[in-house]
């Protein structure tokens, strides 16, 4: 069976969170990696999905290392929308305003 791999790289603004895994992971770069295999017998070339794959650097005794965490596109997508809905809120917010001068 044929695959091929691709990789991208995700932000995050703010701390987040992952469906199946405990605790927030930092703000930061994230590198997705994405496993796809050939579908066979068709008359064109056409791949499907077969893992998703978030790496995670390692924090405190930890630090240097690193894991791949195996994670739904969807629950992805759905972090990257909480977060850009987190930072839009943040800019937004009354408190992230400088306040008027009064006006006389």
């Amino acid at each position: 069976m044929t695959m091929r791999s691709s990789r991208s790289t995700v932000t995050f603004s703010n701390p987040f969170t992952l469906s199946g895994y405990p605790g927030d992971l930092p703000a930061g770069d994230y590198e997705v990696l994405v496993e796809e295999e050939l579908l066979q017998g068709l008359s064109f070339e056409a791949y499907r999905r077969t893992a998703t794959y978030l790496t995670v650097r390692g924090r405190g005794g930890h630090a240097g290392r690193s894991e791949l965490r195996v994670i739904f596109e969807k629950d992805l997508k759905e972090a990257l929308s909480r977060d850009a809905a987190t930072t839009k809120t943040n800019n937004h917010s009354d408190a992230a305003l400088s306040p008027q001068e009064d006006l006389k």
